[in-house]
């Protein structure tokens, strides 16, 4: 289970995340929505402490953080708990789709070489890019980079995958392949916490639909509920304002 008690990020002036509460239970899918600059992505980074927390608990396994009193040791572990998918793929330009999935697990899991290879191996065979693992990333659609993305945060065996809106960057035809597979995973109950545009997604994946605005969580229920009778004003506005302009962008 993973445990977010007072996390709070200020960035100069601007608070960010205001004291944020938040349980995830192991096997839950979390859909994170809200608009623009509202913090949710800075949520994700805090967790992986790619930005680091003003204030706030962390807990994640038997895994328990004072983001105040925080050691380099601590933050690694935390890591190897909690896999990160970027929106912009981030991945090693110089390295092929095997490597870049099998360099986490050689620099911060200290596997050997071959045995993270093998793995690497597996993972490409489970994403459907097995013919790839040698193509290097700008040899490979948007679509295939992200899954080789996923892939490399799959291969971490974390506690919780973290996605920072992973179909954002890509042109539509990829989306749902990259949905597809995360939907795959959603159906092994991995722990997942995404935050995304995708509304479709959310209510067909979802166990629960956070709204976010403000730095605050404003809302949060199963989708079948937040979507069809959202109780907070701020979350029926959005709703209505984003489903219009889905509606409206199909053909």
């Amino acid at each position: 289970m993973i445990r977010v008690q007072g996390l709070t990020k200020r960035f100069g002036d601007s608070l960010v995340l205001d004291a944020i509460d938040l349980e995830i239970q192991q096997g839950e899918i979390i859909v994170v929505i809200g608009p623009s600059g509202t913090g949710k992505s800075t949520l994700l980074r805090c967790l992986n402490f790619l930005e680091r927390p003003d204030a706030g608990y962390l807990e994640v396994g038997e895994l328990r953080l004072d983001t105040q009193k925080v050691s380099r040791r601590e933050i690694l572990a935390l890591r190897r708990c909690t896999a990160f998918v970027f929106q912009n793929y981030a991945l090693f330009a110089n390295k092929t789709a095997l490597e870049n999935i099998a360099e986490g697990l050689i620099v911060v899991n200290r596997w050997p070489k071959a045995k993270a290879h093998a793995r690497a191996r597996e993972i490409l065979e489970r994403i459907g890019l097995a013919d790839k693992a040698d193509a290097y990333p700008a040899s490979l659609s948007g679509g295939q980079q992200q899954r080789v993305g996923i892939g490399r945060a799959m291969a971490a065996q974390a506690e919780v995958i973290l996605f920072d809106e992973p179909t954002s960057a890509l042109d539509p035809e990829w989306v749902e392949e990259v949905l597809g597979l995360m939907k795959q995973l959603a159906a092994e109950r991995q722990t997942m916490l995404v935050v995304s545009h995708e509304m479709g997604f959310a209510r067909d994946v979802a166990d629960r639909v956070i709204f976010m605005e403000g730095g605050r969580i404003v809302e949060q229920g199963p989708p079948a509920r937040l979507f069809s009778e959202p109780r907070d004003p701020r979350t029926r506005e959005f709703l209505r304002k984003v489903l219009a302009a889905q509606q409206a962008a199909v053909p």
